[in-house]
């Protein structure tokens, strides 16, 4: 195992020569980074040596450490800024054609508003990703994806309000009351919950009766009360209370964001006929990756402009709100981020690689990103 390590390491490095050990824009070609690439070829690395006896010979070591070398060289990147942008696009279409302009027409302008602002699509895309990663097909999650983002826009129209997180500013647009009016967006925030749920069980093709009422019931309990929206009311029974740790920002982080990544992926997971061991590995992917995009978040709150962010940004500091930075400092949070990204990517080593690599790309993508 120890001679196994070696040459996963080896094969991590010529699989990242010359890539420059930065942060990565949306808009630049995504090279594997060394953690990502071992990750890929560790699955294959496993499978050859349990049909084969690890050699004890360092010369045979060698010639089998080439044999690994040769193959990694068939495959050393995955282009995630195309794959990006053909599923956003994908997406998009799907989303404007769920919500056509009918009667009312300024209550369906209200719901259309957040819901088609340009976002990153996180959800859906590991929606689908996660349909795909066990052999479903991209139509077949669709809805669910569609629905998905429609829960958080949601979210993010309430997260907005003056009652709750009072910012004026989403995605690089004014927040929804502030263009519709604060009664509107309770409303709209209704109506795309309900349509969220009656557009995937309706639009859905192909899947059986019993997976969907068990994926509608997952994505349920995920926003429901024991889910997202513990979170959000912790989030807002703690702020500024100085004798809270750790552990409760742990679980704020964990229901208030965690919770929909873990949605998206278990449902996407299930209408593409995941096994029950395929769907506890995605489960736990999902958990990490969805608690590391949020300490990315708090991180990316203290450090970054409100044009940056197409947010308001520090807004959590003048909250006074629990975040990583404020509990452990920015150097400990982006090393607490870079631990859970590579806990997720583990998760996704027995999966065939080519499948995997979007999951992997979106890990290192919502790692470094910058808004």
């Amino acid at each position: 195992m120890k001679m196994l390590k070696g040459v996963i390491r080896n094969l991590a490095t010529l699989c990242t020569t010359g890539t420059p050990n930065r942060a990565r824009s949306a808009g630049t070609k995504l090279l594997f980074s060394e953690e990502t690439a071992e990750a890929l070829l560790l699955s294959k690395a496993r499978a050859f040596c349990n049909s084969t006896d690890l050699p004890k010979n360092e010369a045979e070591a060698i010639n089998h450490e080439n044999t690994f070398r040769e193959a990694g060289k068939i495959r050393t990147s995955f282009d995630f800024t195309s794959y990006m942008l053909q599923k956003i696009k994908s997406v998009n279409q799907a989303l404007d054609a769920a919500v056509p302009i009918r009667e009312p027409i300024k209550f369906h302008e209200a719901m259309r508003y957040s819901l088609l602002s340009e976002g990153k699509r996180v959800c859906p895309l590991l929606c689908i990703a996660a349909c795909e990663l066990v052999g479903g097909q991209e139509s077949t999650a669709m809805p669910a994806a569609c629905g998905m983002e429609m829960i958080i826009s949601m979210c993010l129209m309430h997260d907005d309000l003056p009652s709750m997180d009072n910012s004026d500013l989403r995605r690089g647009k004014l927040s929804h009351h502030k263009v519709f009016g604060e009664n509107v967006t309770v409303l709209t925030g209704y109506s795309l919950v309900a349509l969220a749920f009656e557009h995937m069980t309706a639009a859905t093709k192909g899947v059986h009766p019993k997976t969907m009422v068990r994926a509608v019931g997952e994505l349920a309990r995920l926003i429901g009360p024991e889910g997202a929206v513990a979170g959000q009311v912790l989030d807002l029974l703690c702020g500024g209370k100085s004798d809270t740790g750790l552990e409760e920002l742990e679980y704020i982080h964990r229901h208030k964001t965690a919770d929909f990544i873990e949605a998206a992926a278990i449902v996407g997971a299930m209408l593409g006929g995941a096994s029950e061991e395929e769907i506890d590995r995605l489960r736990k992917f999902s958990q990490c990756f969805g608690l590391m995009y949020q300490v990315v978040d708090d991180i990316l709150d203290v450090t970054k402009s409100s044009e940056q962010l197409g947010k308001t940004g520090g807004k959590d500091s003048f909250d006074n709100k629990l975040t990583y930075p404020k509990m452990i400092g920015i150097d400990k949070s982006k090393e607490y981020a870079q631990k859970l990204s590579k806990e997720a990517k583990e998760q996704l080593v027995v999966f065939d690689t080519e499948k995997a690599a979007p999951l992997l790309a979106m890990a290192d993508f919502a790692l470094h990103r910058q808004k």
